[in-house]
């Protein structure tokens, strides 16, 4: 029986591959004649190019304000020449750095001749759609608030860029609790989500001794929900950080905090602790995508091929797959499911008349493309280099309270992204729980996870009582 067993599992890993390549394939030639349909599309309708990144032709560019894009070695880095100081932001090669499936079966012999070419010296290279899309922040140029063709006009997805009213440069914040909290809650929500993951399940659901005195704040990220959504960002790392920064921090005078943080929020809840060490009290990680990288690997680009494998089973990896490696593939999605989002919700809506599924579709719906591509790049596999760093500044540098929640179910996120968090950070706590997958991991346990957040938050007061 156990053989028989082996058998059919061997034979379903091998109809999975042989099936994920020709579907696979197919999508990398459909990705290639989508770009030229939006080329024209895009020209027909706005009078310009939209740049993408299925070239990555070298340009000698360099902008009136001093910023390249520059690739030594397979990394990638955007230099900011200002009058003042030198700023690195690193934006990920994997935007314009996606080889075909077939290309992938002599990926050894790839590997082997960029070794060779590394050892003869440094080389740089100029990616031209980003130096387009920088183009259009600088040089005295306007920024681009309108949306695109392609992109929802509707009050919630681009109320923030209306006509007559002044651009709103700050996130959409949604604070409740305490009016003279003792200490605040920074909640960060995940990849294509929103604010609404929080106040629609743990908010109603805190203790009101909870709400005496704590300050509850949670946060659409630039991009998604019903913040900015600009058409000019990169939606780097650093434009995330200095949003939250400028939308939280400052206006509401946030002294102490603590962080609750959901999948691809985890990276900005780890760089957010690491940028402030004393005031960050406990780190609450929920699904954190982490993924530690070999010696030797290319961090980028492992954890690309880690998140999108390229498997048409499970689905959330199919899923995941399509949205990373097809930017064309991807912006036909957005135009179809979130242009028209207001449709989708009607018929949900009248279908399930289920308020956690209507709440999460309005999160996965209210996004643009270009935010959306932009932030799983520079985000989720752009931390390919950072978040061991992170995490080592996070264990020896900072004192708060770590705990990890994930669930034994997650096809997206595995739970060993977890464990490989405790094994760099000794002291975290992580708390596997069972049949529960990347969402049900919050969903349907409101009142659970509500309680535990409490039971995290007071443990901090009582080691601070302790030590003072």
């Amino acid at each position: 029986m156990a053989t028989l067993v082996m058998a059919l599992r061997l034979i379903g890993r091998l109809v999975n591959d042989v099936v994920s390549f020709v579907i696979f394939s197919a999508l990398d030639v459909l990705d290639v004649f989508l770009c030229f349909v939006y080329k024209l599309a895009d020209y027909a309708l706005e009078a310009e190019w939209r740049p993408c990144y299925c070239s990555n032709s070298p340009k000698d560019m360099i902008t009136s304000s001093g910023k390249i894009l520059v690739s030594e070695n397979g990394g990638s880095k955007v230099v900011f020449l200002c009058s003042s100081k030198l700023q690195l932001d690193d934006i990920s090669d994997t935007l314009y750095f996606r080889p075909s499936l077939a290309s992938e079966i002599s990926r050894s012999t790839v590997r082997e001749l960029r070794r060779h070419k590394a050892e003869r010296g440094t080389t740089f290279t100029i990616n031209s759609t980003i130096i387009e899309m920088l183009q259009e922040k600088i040089g005295g140029r306007q920024a681009k608030l309108s949306t695109c063709w392609s992109d929802c006009d509707c009050k919630t997805c681009s109320g923030w860029s209306s006509p007559g009213v002044p651009p709103r440069d700050t996130l959409f914040v949604r604070a409740e609790g305490a009016t003279a909290p003792v200490e605040d809650v920074l909640f960060i929500h995940g990849f294509i989500s929103s604010s609404e993951l929080w106040t629609e399940t743990v908010f109603p659901n805190f203790s009101e001794e909870a709400r005496s005195k704590y300050r509850f704040i949670a946060i659409d990220l630039l991009g998604f929900g019903r913040s900015p959504k600009p058409g000019d960002s990169l939606y780097t790392l650093r434009e995330h950080v200095d949003m939250i920064e400028r939308s939280v921090l400052e206006p509401f005078k946030v002294g102490s905090f603590h962080i609750v943080a959901h999948s691809l929020g985890s990276i900005l809840a780890i760089a957010l602790a690491v940028k402030y060490p004393g005031a960050v009290k406990s780190l609450t990680l929920i699904a954190p995508p982490y993924f530690p990288v070999p010696k030797g690997e290319q961090g980028t680009q492992y954890v690309l091929r880690r998140v999108a494998p390229r498997r048409v089973w499970p689905m959330m990896a199919f899923g995941s797959s399509v949205a990373c490696w097809y930017e064309h593939i991807s912006r036909t999605i957005c135009l179809l499911i979130c242009k028209n989002h207001r449709v989708w919700e009607f018929i949900f809506k009248l279908v399930t008349r289920n308020r956690f599924r209507t709440f999460l579709m309005d999160g996965f719906f209210c996004h643009t493309h270009n935010a959306a591509w932009h932030t799983l790049h520079n985000i989720i596999c752009g931390s390919g280099g950072k978040l061991d760093g992170y995490l080592d500044t996070v264990r020896d540098q900072l004192n708060c309270e770590v705990t990890v929640f994930h669930g034994s179910a997650d096809v997206l996120l595995p739970v060993e992204c977890s464990h490989a968090v405790k094994s760099k950070i000794p002291r975290a706590n992580v708390k596997v729980v069972q049949d529960k997958d990347h969402i049900t991991i919050l969903v349907g346990r409101e009142k659970t996870f509500a309680r535990e957040l409490e039971a995290i938050w007071r443990k901090t007061q009582t080691m601070k009582l302790k030590e003072l």
